[in-house]
């Protein structure tokens, strides 16, 4: 350390470039690092991933559709700001500490744990407001009038009443739970149109009103 110290004395500059060195070579290992993680193959390179959720992808419009534009695994599951992505990969490690105890690694094992795993990610996308869904869908752009009658409705209701997209889109790409309740969800909805006085008809064109005096 006192020949460091020395050198630094004798040759300032040298030091100086050593030192800015050093960070451009750190600071580039370090988003090298960053980016080679935030791949779809290395999303995959875990079996579990490849073998369960990455089969249930690859039979999802995200996967392949008309368009042609796919949304990649770190598309939905890794933010693109800096610092939302850092702190993802820092409570990415608590996955790695699972991988490694093979918390997952057999589908009898995922099964039992798909519910806890998919509310962990419903309730992250509730929080941030669906951050990474809007990355692409955003509300803003959509043509209304490109979409199905129910589809336009649903958008306006849930902008009304402050929903955010993962409360309806749920089990899209992924198969849903077993134990997810898909009734009592619509149930809720239900409700709360039937509350709201919203016509059944906008949804179901071809349904018949009850008869007069009682209700749905």
């Amino acid at each position: 350390m006192a020949r460091l110290g020395t050198a630094k004395i004798k040759y300032p500059v040298t030091g100086v470039m050593a030192f800015f060195l050093a960070g451009i070579l750190f600071w580039g290992g370090f988003n090298w690092s960053l980016e080679l993680t935030n791949t779809e193959s290395f999303c995959i390179s875990c079996h579990a991933m490849e073998a369960f959720v990455y089969k249930e992808y690859q039979g999802s419009l995200h996967y392949a559709n008309r368009s042609g534009v796919r949304a990649t695994c770190p598309d939905c599951h890794v933010p693109r700001e800096w610092v939302h992505k850092i702190v993802r990969k820092v409570g990415a490690v608590n996955e790695l500490f699972h991988w490694m105890r093979g918390s997952i690694s057999t589908p009898e094992k995922f099964e039992a744990k798909r519910l806890a795993l998919a509310r962990h990610v419903w309730t992250s996308m509730e929080q941030t407001d669906s951050r990474e869904c809007r990355n692409c869908h955003d509300r803003d752009s959509m043509a209304q009038q490109a979409q199905t009658v129910s589809a336009g409705v649903m958008h306006g209701l849930a902008d009304g009443w402050g929903e955010t997209c993962i409360e309806c889109h749920k089990g899209i790409v992924h198969a849903l739970p077993r134990e997810f309740d898909i009734y009592a969800t619509m149930d809720e909805l239900h409700e709360r149109m039937e509350r709201d006085g919203i016509d059944c008809k906008l949804c179901h064109e071809a349904i018949a009103a009850p008869p007069k005096g009682e209700e749905w």
